[in-house]
C-alpha cells in the first residue's frame, strides 16, 4: 500500500512574526512546515524550536551546497533542533552527501535528509546556461540515482519526475515535492508544475505548498482543500 501523501506549509514569508500568525490557526489541522533560508537567516536557529512547540513537524530547507567538511560542520551545529527533513543539494557529489548523511545520523538521528536534484525554477533553458548539456529529467535522473547511492534517504524533486523516479527508485525514497500550482494560478518562479491531486496521484509523500495558501483570501480553508484533495489523514 502507498504510503500518504501530507501537506506541508511553506512558510516563505520575511518575518517570524508573519509566519506564527500564519501557522498558528492551522495546529491541530495541519502536521508540516517548511522553514527556510529567509527566516532562518533573519531568526536563527531557535525558531525551529518555536514552531515545534506549536505542535509542527519542521522540514528545515537549507538546501547546504559546499565542501563536504564545511557540510558536514553545518548539519553538526543543528545538533538537537526538533528538525524531521533537511536538505543538501544533490550536485554536491558523491562524498558530500555521505558526509551530510553520516552527521545528520550521529546528530539529527530523528531527521531524513533529501538531496534537491534540479530546482523548479529551472527548465531547460536556465540548465544549459549552467553548462549543463542533459535533458532536464536525465539530469534529475542522474542527481537521484548518485544521491541515494551516496546515502539520501529522499529526494526533492519537480512533481513531473515523480513517476519516473518512483519507477526507477522503487518506494524507498521519500520523495518531496515543492512546484504545486493549479492551472488557473499564477505559477510564479515556478517552471515544472501540477496540482495537488496529480502530484499525490504521481507518487508524493510529501507536496510544499507556499503562496498558493499564503496568498488565499482564507488561508485556513485553502489549507484544508488541499488536504482533502490529496486524501491525506492525520
Amino acid at each position: 500500500m502507498a504510503s500518504p501523501c501530507r501537506l506541508i506549509l511553506a512558510l516563505d514569508v520575511e518575518t517570524k512574526e508573519e509566519a506564527l500568525a500564519l501557522a498558528r490557526p492551522l495546529a491541530g489541522n495541519l502536521a508540516w512546515v517548511k522553514l527556510g533560508l529567509q527566516l532562518f537567516t533573519r531568526h536563527g536557529p531557535g525558531i525551529v524550536d518555536e514552531f515545534h512547540a506549536l505542535g509542527f513537524k519542521v522540514f528545515l530547507d537549507l538546501k547546504f551546497h559546499d565542501i563536504p567538511n564545511t557540510v558536514s560542520s553545518a548539519i553538526k551545529s543543528l545538533k538537537g533542533r526538533p528538525c524531521s527533513l533537511l536538505t543538501i543539494h544533490t550536485a554536491g557529489g558523491p562524498e558530500m552527501i555521505a558526509r551530510a548523511t553520516e552527521a545528520a545520523r550521529d546528530t539529527l538521528p530523528n531527521c531524513q535528509v533529501l538531496g534537491v536534484t534540479v530546482l523548479t525554477s529551472m527548465d531547460q533553458t536556465q540548465l544549459s546556461a549552467i553548462g549543463v548539456q542533459s535533458s532536464t529529467e536525465e539530469q534529475v535522473r542522474l542527481l537521484a540515482r548518485m544521491g541515494t547511492q551516496a546515502g539520501l534517504n529522499g529526494l526533492v524533486c519537480s512533481p513531473l519526475e515523480l513517476s519516473i523516479l518512483r519507477s526507477e527508485l522503487g518506494a524507498g525514497p521519500t520523495l518531496v515535492t515543492p512546484g504545486i500550482r493549479y492551472p488557473s494560478a499564477a505559477a510564479d518562479d515556478q517552471s515544472r508544475i501540477m496540482t495537488p491531486a496529480q502530484a499525490a496521484a504521481a507518487g508524493a509523500n510529501f507536496i510544499v505548498v507556499g503562496r498558493p495558501i499564503l496568498k488565499a483570501a482564507d488561508p485556513f480553508a485553502e489549507t484544508l482543500k488541499i488536504r482533502r484533495e490529496i486524501g491525506e489523514a492525520l
